[in-house]
């Protein structure tokens, strides 16, 4: 997965938005005003951040070396993913999908 199609399946999450509250070269993507996803392509590589269950972070971080922790985050409940393409897009999707999921879970019911 590379930058434009990671920004595409992130944006196609129903009532998702983009800013760029830290310049242009990151992308924040919200869903009802929280955070689920941050995007950049600085130093020649793109990386996603999401939000992630702290258990299945660390299996995450353990199970594929382009996962490390959160870059500039709460390192216990966010993931850095280096699209390097040695992950499947598939799995890649997944946890673009819990990060929503986690996100819209905690919002109110109103």
């Amino acid at each position: 997965m590379d930058y434009e199609q990671a920004r595409s399946y992130i944006l196609n999450h129903s009532g998702a938005s983009e800013d760029f509250p830290f310049g242009p070269e990151t992308g924040v993507y919200r869903v009802r005003h929280k955070i689920f996803a941050l995007l950049t392509a600085e130093q020649g590589s793109a990386r996603v951040s999401l939000k992630c269950d702290p258990g299945e972070a660390l299996a995450l971080r353990d199970l594929f070396k382009s996962v490390t922790p959160g870059y500039h985050l709460n390192k216990k409940h966010w993931n850095t993913v280096i699209l390097d393409g040695t992950i499947p897009n598939g799995e890649i999707e997944r946890m673009i999908d819990n990060s929503y999921a986690l996100v819209i879970s905690a919002l109110p019911k109103k």
